[in-house]
């Protein structure tokens, strides 16, 4: 809506640049194209127009040139409402928010929930690749960021009219999954989930720990997990039998914590069975010449061509490396299910492997492997520094979910606000939700962040439950707008009533929201969509608390007030739903 006005008169200014060009120089001639920035005040306008690209060739110093197109352009009898200001060297446009603001509430009041939506990515189908935890240990705070970003960036992609298909790739093969199995196998007398009443994603990540302790102790570990690795892909009976108990305890424990966690999958894959496509991959290169063997019998590829050294494919005893395995992975998806385009959201200390992996296929001959996109994002550390798996000192996912969850169940209790939400558990369970997925998101994906949980869970500030308390505000005045004022309903709404600078703002604020969609959808960043609600929610409350909506001076005013705060909340809860904030109704 806003683009459109932008559009027209960006095209109306042009037109008239071209008219006095040429009647200044007497010649047509191309000019650049007209630059549209935001003006850095609201007195200042809604559009800004500079025109210092024009003054050289135009003989015209920038403000008499902006004084001449305000002229030209009032002295039409046909064009846009809205009023012409000189800036300095800027031509600047107040928009007619009345037009506007009566078009939104109806598209708005029309589309609901789809407000916001776009057709720019219509006909695109798109993988997305995100959490892949290995099963040898349970989610933690990492995992969470990459959870978080995939279930965002896949919702705005389909908000942008892709198909999307979202799919997890468990790592559970290699000699990391052997370094559990071995310490159960030697310190774990039999232990189960059951017996120790520990989850099962726990009870093996325990394991991991105690692997690492083992080691500093006994140099033979390392080779011992590598001999048992061998064992593994020659298919020895025991130690199969003994890797599908320990992967069934952590898928187990996995399917719970995606569950409380609202995180879901249409397709999951495993590296134990695609690892052995991805090496036939890799043999059948070897065969056609595109890679090549060493000495010691381990399978090579030169890199010369990507400006890099060269990488392993394949081990001297033939075993695979991750790379081997996210080869025939790539492959193996295709094949499943035709991609546009494949996202891999995974960390930023991943980029030589997706760089080396996206050019490995393309030597393959995949021609979509052009197509493979790399989400790399920053790592999430604590206060005090970073997080180490291996010496058990990460922020677990399911016990962060449930502190933030009795956090919010104490400040409901602390404000004695029992009685005005329907259920405290799942409401706390919801605000916890709303506070991780926000906290995480907030943060341009490529940077690193400091989590800090206590500061995420605040009611004040640029946090989830801060949007999600001012969704519940809002609710509560419609609610009884709704119960007290029935002789409004049929009072028409006047837009032109809202005439106020944050009236006028928060108008242009829901008009933008269809843009954000847009942008943050094709920059795979939901940051953008974070800020754009805090502001949103920082205005609405501002104009609130300064002025009366339900005792306004006039019915009409009133009516005019309550359709605007019904827009403000239809789009809060359209763009929850686009970063995993749960909406609520009453907090």
């Amino acid at each position: 809506m806003l683009k459109a006005v932008r559009e027209t008169w960006k095209t109306l200014i042009e037109e008239q640049l071209a008219l006095y060009a040429k009647s200044v120089l007497e010649v047509d001639i191309a000019l650049p194209p007209l630059a549209v920035q935001t003006p850095p005040k609201p007195e200042l306008g809604d559009l800004a127009f500079p025109l210092f690209a024009y003054a050289k060739t135009l003989r015209t110093a920038p403000p008499l040139l902006a004084q001449e197109l305000k002229n030209r352009i009032e002295a039409l009898s046909d064009r846009p409402r809205g009023e012409l200001l000189v800036a300095g060297p800027y031509l600047n446009v107040r928009i007619d928010m009345s037009d506007i603001a009566t078009a939104l509430q109806q598209k708005i009041a029309q589309d609901g929930q789809h407000y916001g939506t776009n057709s720019s990515m219509e006909g695109k189908r798109v993988t997305i690749e995100f959490s892949c935890p290995n099963t040898n240990k349970p989610l933690h705070l990492g995992h969470m960021r990459n959870d978080s970003l995939g279930e965002s960036v896949a919702a705005l992609l389909k908000a942008n009219g892709a198909t999307v298909r979202k799919v997890n790739l468990i790592n559970n093969r290699g000699v990391h999954i052997c370094k559990s199995m071995l310490a159960y196998q030697k310190f774990g007398n039999g232990e189960t989930p059951q017996s120790s009443n520990i989850k099962g994603d726990h009870l093996v990540g325990k394991y991991y720990v105690k692997f690492a302790q083992w080691a500093k102790e006994d140099p033979s570990a390392e080779e011992q997990a590598q001999q048992m690795l061998v064992k593994w892909e020659q298919g020895d009976a025991e130690t199969i039998a003994l890797w599908k108990l320990m992967n069934g305890w952590t898928l187990d424990g996995l399917a719970e914590s995606y569950t409380r966690m609202g995180i879901s999958f249409d397709a999951y894959y495993y590296e134990s069975e695609t690892y052995k496509f991805g090496k036939d991959e890799i043999l059948k290169g070897l065969e056609d010449g595109v890679f090549y063997r060493e000495e010691d019998g381990s399978v090579w590829v030169d890199l010369e061509a990507i400006k890099l050294d060269k990488k392993v494919l394949l081990r001297k005893d033939g075993t695979s490396l991750y790379m081997t395995q996210d080869v025939g992975t790539a492959i193996m998806r295709h094949k499943d299910w035709p991609f546009d385009s494949l996202i891999y959201v995974v960390a930023s200390e991943q980029q030589y492997h997706f760089r080396v992996l996206f050019h490995v296929l393309d030597l393959l001959g995949y021609r979509w492997a052009k197509d493979l996109h790399h989400l790399s994002y920053g790592m999430v550390n604590l206060p005090e520094g970073k997080m180490k798996s291996r010496e058990g000192t990460v922020v677990d996912a399911d016990e962060l979910v449930e502190t933030l969850t009795e956090l919010a169940r104490n400040e409901i209790r602390e404000k004695e606000r029992e009685e005005l939400v329907d259920d405290v558990d799942k409401t706390s369970h919801s605000i916890a939700l709303g506070a991780l997925n926000y906290y995480l998101l907030q943060v341009t994906p490529t940077k690193d962040m400091i989590f800090n949980p206590a500061e995420s869970i605040s009611f004040n500030g640029n946090t989830g439950p801060y949007l999600q308390y001012m969704g519940a505000r809002i609710s509560s005045m419609l609610r009884k707008f709704e119960s007290d004022h029935q002789h409004l309903h049929e009072t028409a709404f006047d837009s032109s009533l809202l005439s106020l600078s944050d009236e006028r703002e928060l108008i242009k604020q829901l008009a933008l929201y269809p843009e954000v969609v847009e942008k943050a959808g094709a920059e795979y960043d939901p940051s953008l969509l974070c800020s754009y609600l805090y502001d949103l929610s920082k205005l609405f409350s501002r104009w609130y608390h300064d002025n009366q909506v339900l005792k306004a001076a006039t019915p009409e005013l009133v009516r005019a007030r309550i359709e605007l705060s019904k827009m403000v909340l239809q789009v809060l809860v359209n763009a929850f739903g686009l970063i995993g904030v749960p909406f609520l109704a009453s907090m």
